[in-house]
């Protein structure tokens, strides 16, 4: 059980990344864009399905697809937080997420990762070749896998600092699961965006067509 020192600290730096993801400029767009909101509800809706398909022995260490690199592609980082967070508002009500462990869910499970997605497409766009297999196969596919790894990682770390589970537990219930979620988790991502990028490329924020295509 987490303590309310606990809980007031990872709700505090979800507030502090929610308020960091708001740009009058982005929101303003979104407003305006009746796509860009169909996308972002999309998505919610996505997350909403995927993190309800869960399997998990120990309580807080649930196993599932995450789902944000294509999304953070495909939005951007800010409109994929809101999109998380849309995701955590239809599940929670419905006893999907307790209420104790939602800022756990929210930071380690969506925020952490999204913002790794975006860190590793700006990483790939600023140093790898601008090709379009380099798009697909390092910021989709190899991103997506690692991150799904990260997040096992990171959740484990946080159970073992607050001394819920000894590392054994989580060595043998939790991390070694890694070396089975991250292909699903890569594959998944990597064809929604190969799909994305081959119909509706205008649709993906981070494709950028002359980089991409022309080069």
């Amino acid at each position: 059980m987490l303590s309310i020192t606990i809980q007031g600290l990872l709700w505090a730096l979800v507030i502090i990344i929610a308020l960091l993801s708001f740009d009058k400029k982005t929101y303003k767009t979104l407003l305006n864009t009746p796509a860009r909101q169909t996308g972002v509800l999309a998505c919610a809706l996505v997350f909403a399905v995927l993190w309800r398909i869960k399997a998990g022995i120990l309580t807080g260490l649930d196993l599932h697809i995450l789902g944000v690199t294509a999304a953070t592609l495909i939005l951007g980082w800010r409109l994929t937080i809101l999109s998380s967070l849309l995701a955590t508002a239809l599940l929670a009500p419905f006893g999907q997420i307790e209420l104790e462990l939602l800022p756990v869910q929210l930071f380690i499970g969506a925020f952490i990762p999204i913002l790794l997605s975006y860190l590793g497409f700006i990483i790939s766009y600023q140093y790898l070749p601008r090709h379009f297999f380099v798009y697909i196969f390092v910021c989709a596919f190899i991103t997506a896998g690692f991150i799904a790894c990260i997040k096992i990682g990171l959740g484990a770390l946080f159970y073992l600092a607050i001394g819920q589970y000894n590392w054994q537990e989580l060595a043998d219930n939790y991390v070694y699961l890694s070396a089975i979620i991250w292909f699903p988790e890569a594959m998944l991502n990597g064809m929604a965006i190969t799909i994305m990028i081959t119909y509706r490329p205008h649709w993906v924020k981070t494709f950028y067509d002359k980089d991409y295509l022309d080069s």
